[in-house]
């Protein structure tokens, strides 16, 4: 019996070395295949992709608007006369085809085949944002967005003569300057700039298809002037981005700075001053921003339009009624904002008509002017109260940002 139990133990012990062989001998034979021990595995083509669309069996073609160009006159070679019809008809909630502008880029995707039958058309809206017409089956229309990239980035510069001018001298995004003129649209007062005030910003560039387009935000800067250092920092409440302080108060203040950017004062407020056609001595109670025709002049706060039309030696002129407080005026205009007149709500910052030289004038120039309780007071003079500061439920995530970009504000340029 005893002899029978080892014959099986033998056996079975047998079998077992037997298997490590075999099992030793497989390893053994991918080792020598791929000596670092990791199977070798074909690596899977990615197909191309435009617009979200594989394009493995698909082919595509780019083009753009041209000239007095529309949707019809693109497809017509491609689509029926119906499904234009279709997609002027059914599809203007997605878009509206009749906003499509000369210049804009456009995309046909079609089939490999002989037939080249048309799947998609893809037109840009702007460099981000495109509108699909899907034609594989029944018609489908829908919006997306092509992926943006970011970039962090820093600017500086000193004034020698003016903030648009710093700008184009070091070779710096005019669109940049703009936007950091709207920032501190209401704290610096950038027809005061003086040799030697600088500035720090650091902002966002947007990219896409690795191709910079345009400013996203500013994220934080600093400009110093008149020996004053203001600081901004744009911060997320409530869902809305807004520029404050070091302190949590807001950069938005009631009224603007100014009516106009980038202009140069020409005449001050003054009791007395000689009037450049009557010759004659007479008060001038506001401020010329010297302007080329054309230049865009915004409310400097949010109102109702009182007076819009021509009036005597001011020309084409405008009033604003701001509240039961402030009214301000705008004289010699060239023209007037889209849809501007008597009893029209207009908000801060928004365009109301353009600089000229209409009435009692000797040049293209805005003249600007602020009543307090009907009475003329100096507009570089007024005082505005700040908006809404940072929340205080907010503040500890306000004073982490502010400790962030402080750390590259003081980084050498």
């Amino acid at each position: 019996m005893m002899k029978i139990s080892f014959r099986i133990y033998a056996i079975v012990a047998l079998f077992v070395v037997l298997i490590s062989i075999v099992a030793i001998g497989i390893l053994l034979y991918y080792q020598r295949e791929t000596p670092s021990g990791n199977a070798v595995v074909a690596p899977v083509p990615v197909p191309p992709v435009a617009y979200g669309i594989r394009l493995d069996s698909l082919d595509i073609v780019y083009g753009s608007v041209a000239n007095n160009q529309n949707l019809s006159s693109i497809l017509t070679a491609f689509v029926t006369d119906g499904m234009i019809d279709r997609i002027a008809k059914e599809t203007r909630e997605t878009f509206d085809v009749r906003k499509i502008k000369a210049g804009n880029r456009y995309a046909r995707i079609f089939s490999k085949d002989s037939l080249k039958r048309t799947r998609y058309f893809i037109y840009e809206i702007n460099p981000i944002d495109f509108v699909v017409y899907d034609f594989r089956d029944s018609l489908k229309v829908y919006k997306d967005k092509k992926k943006v990239t970011r970039l962090v980035k820093t600017a500086t510069g000193t004034i020698k003569s003016s903030l648009w001018n710093c700008f184009v001298e070091n070779k710096l995004d005019v669109n940049l300057g703009m936007a950091l003129s709207d920032v501190y649209a209401w704290t610096v007062d950038f027809y005061g700039l003086q040799k030697g005030d600088n500035f720090k910003v650091i902002y966002e560039e947007i990219f896409v298809d690795n191709k910079m387009i345009g400013i996203d935000r500013i994220l934080a800067s600093k400009f110093h002037s008149s020996g004053k250092d203001y600081y901004a920092y744009y911060f997320d409440q409530d869902a809305k981005g807004v520029y404050f302080d070091q302190n949590g108060q807001s950069l938005q203040r009631s009224f603007l700075k100014a009516p106009l950017k980038f202009s140069r004062i020409s005449s001050r407020f003054s009791r007395s001053r000689m009037h450049p056609i009557l010759r004659i001595s007479r008060p001038h109670f506001g401020v010329d921003y010297a302007a080329p025709r054309g230049t865009p002049v915004v409310a400097l706060g949010e109102g109702r339009v009182a007076e819009a039309g021509f009036h005597g030696g001011y020309g084409r002129f405008i009033s604003i009624r701001h509240n039961s407080t402030y009214t301000t005026t705008y004289a010699h205009l060239s023209g007037y904002g889209k849809g501007i007149k008597s009893g029209t709500h207009v908000q801060q910052g928004e365009v109301i008509g353009y600089v000229g030289s209409s009435g009692l004038s000797t040049g293209s120039h805005l003249d600007f002017r602020v009543y307090r309780n009907g009475s003329p007071t100096d507009p570089l003079k007024l005082e505005s109260p700040p908006s809404k500061p940072v929340d205080p439920k907010d503040l500890i995530r306000f004073k982490q940002v502010v400790a962030k970009m402080d750390q590259e504000l003081a980084k050498p340029q």
